[in-house]
């Protein structure tokens, strides 16, 4: 495998590593960027003219991770060439109101299924409900692990894009498949919250929409809480998500707070909230974060000392709460990974991956580090 890396300054790419000789190899290149910026024309086919066979992927973000370090610039690509593996592409677009569980699973179906070994999803961050963007997903996987996340937009939540080989989209999913039996991909999540509060039952819900906890109001039940950060309420939300499970026992996913309603007394999350699940608030620690951060990498498989792609997607709410030392859950997690280990993704808004004792069905995480490890054998 051989990378190289690249910036985007000045309205032109700059090579800040180089270990491809001859770009026309390229595979693939992960484009993630400031939703102003990743939208033009002109920044795709300017790096298409650089690796002209490759295929282009990528998604506005709420930060480009390059490295153990949130990049200063507005874009950042990394184009990689696999030696032995190969990339197939599929890609959909949909309006509003589309019944996005049938379309995701449509994505999926539609690469080639001998020797797929790994799926990378890409979405847009704010026009697609997440949960059932993973539910059709599922229906159509088997065999095979997916990771992925949803495009960021800083923490103005107003547009998001996605590449899939042409000039970024609203509206928009692409999935990358992994083909070869010499690719080695492991997967690894972890989120580090802390509960406060006492288990409560989600009484009346519809989609991701909460409405009563324990048959009283929601966001009453929040404010009390978050007591003088309910004043700053929808904002304030991001730094105590929510901790929702079906049953004891079984694995639990976090859910971000994106919108308060006064009037219906109700709460918008990032992700569906069943009726009948418990719930429970979350609060930032930040040791606790990093220490999920590092959790995460280990969950992945050291396969060798070789150059191997790492693909992190984190959530915008982890970067709001750790704010200067953010850069500590990357570099906790290039410590465990080794620097062998090319670190590229995003701050998004919502993240895609399963959990380590179920790899084959993926679930959407909000406020959650992902890892997606790929080695060439």
């Amino acid at each position: 495998m051989k990378i190289d890396t690249l910036s985007y300054d000045d309205n032109q790419w700059k090579l800040l590593l180089s270990n491809m000789s001859d770009k026309n190899a390229a595979s693939i290149v992960f484009v993630f960027g400031d939703s102003d910026e990743i939208k033009s024309a002109e920044c795709f086919h300017a790096i298409q003219s650089i690796y002209p066979t490759a295929h282009i992927v990528g998604a506005s973000s709420s930060g480009n991770i390059l490295g153990s370090e949130i990049s200063n610039s507005p874009i950042i690509a990394t184009a990689v060439e696999f030696e032995k593996g190969k990339i197939e592409l599929s890609k959909i677009s949909f309006s509003a109101g589309e019944d996005v569980e049938a379309l995701s699973k449509t994505l999926i179906e539609q690469l080639p299924a001998q020797n797929l070994r790994h799926v990378f999803v890409l979405s847009d961050g704010l026009n697609i409900n997440g949960s059932e963007l993973v539910r059709g997903i599922n229906k159509a996987a088997s065999g095979f692990t997916v990771t992925g996340g949803m495009a960021g937009d800083g923490d103005r939540f107003e547009n998001t894009w996605v590449i899939a080989d042409e000039p970024a989209r609203q509206f928009q999913i692409v999935a990358i498949g992994f083909y070869g039996d010499d690719f080695s991909i492991t997967t690894g999540c972890q989120a580090g919250w802390s509960s406060f509060g006492a288990d409560r039952t989600v009484t009346k819900s519809s989609s991701n929409i909460l409405y009563e906890l324990d048959n009283q109001p929601a966001l009453d039940l929040y404010k009390e809480y978050l007591g003088d950060f309910a004043k700053d309420l929808p904002e304030s939300g991001l730094r105590f998500p929510l901790n929702i499970r079906e049953h004891e026992g079984a694995d639990e996913v976090i859910r971000t707070l994106l919108a308060v309603d006064e009037e219906a007394k109700s709460i918008t999350f990032a992700g569906d909230i069943p009726e009948g699940f418990s719930a429970r608030l979350m609060k930032p620690d930040l040791d606790v974060l990093i220490d999920g951060a590092q959790a995460a990498a280990k969950d992945i498989e050291n396969v060798n000392s070789d150059s191997a792609l790492g693909l992190v997607v984190s959530c915008v709410g982890r970067r709001v709460v750790m704010k200067q030392i953010v850069e500590d859950e990357l570099e906790a997690v290039e410590d465990v990974l080794g620097k062998n280990v090319q670190l590229t993704g995003f701050y998004s808004y919502g993240e895609i991956a399963p959990f380590k004792n179920d790899l084959l069905h993926c679930q959407l995480h909000n406020q959650t580090m992902t890892l997606t490890a790929i080695y060439e054998k």
